[in-house]
């Protein structure tokens, strides 16, 4: 699986000063949001002592900008993998391996957060003008690979309800709700989020199963 196809495709093959000013600026940004802070490009620009016509050259945008802090972010949750055939255990080994990565870089996804909701809000206001829209979709190509053994088992309709279901308690989202709301611990949460899976991948082949039989 390769979901880190998304990230910037020449920012890898880069060397020299073209790289160090890259890998600056993502460091600066980085440290930004991890204070709470949703910057722009030019602040980026201005903390890191970089020209801003520069650093629009590396990041023509805050949505391209904040995409790519997020991908830093992500890490290894982007070239996660699972050799299991079983979809719920698969789904377990996933959240295992995210949440606490996402937890420790929750200030970042919040301010990643807040641009996709300011984005929102500014285009049903109609003011959002040109700005390049920040896009989230990481979540569906893991969820979509961690329940590939059912694919075929279940019904495409029950098939992608499972999927939108399990991208409930998958994400920064998650964090907000139970440790913010809820004020629970690190493992508390996990545990939640593991429990709800568990329940909703087995929610989705018992339906299947039902349907079966009814035929």
């Amino acid at each position: 699986m390769n979901v880190s196809r998304q990230q910037d495709a020449g920012a890898g093959a880069e060397r020299g000063p073209r790289a160090r000013t890259r890998r600056l600026m993502l460091e600066t940004a980085t440290r930004l949001m991890q204070s709470g802070s949703t910057p722009s490009v030019s602040e980026v620009a201005e903390a890191a002592q970089v020209s801003r016509a520069t650093a629009y050259r590396y990041f023509p945008s805050q949505a391209a900008l904040v995409h790519a802090v997020v991908d830093e972010a992500l890490g290894p949750i982007l070239t996660w993998q699972s050799r299991s055939k079983n979809a719920e255990r698969r789904v377990a080994a996933l959240i295992d391996t995210a949440m606490p990565r996402i937890e420790t870089f929750e200030a970042t996804f919040k301010a990643a957060l807040k641009l996709s909701l300011e984005q929102w809000a500014q285009r049903q206001a109609g003011t959002l003008g040109a700005e390049p829209e920040f896009a989230r979709g990481h979540r569906k190509v893991l969820l979509q690979d961690a329940v590939a053994p059912l694919e075929g088992r279940l019904p495409p309709k029950v098939h992608r309800r499972l999927v939108q279901s399990l991208s409930l308690i998958f994400g920064v989202e998650l964090v907000i709700i139970l440790k913010d709301m809820w004020g629970l611990g690190s493992a508390e949460m996990l545990s939640v989020a593991q429990w709800a899976a568990s329940a909703m991948v087995r929610a989705a082949e018992a339906e299947a199963l039902n349907e079966e039989v009814k035929s």
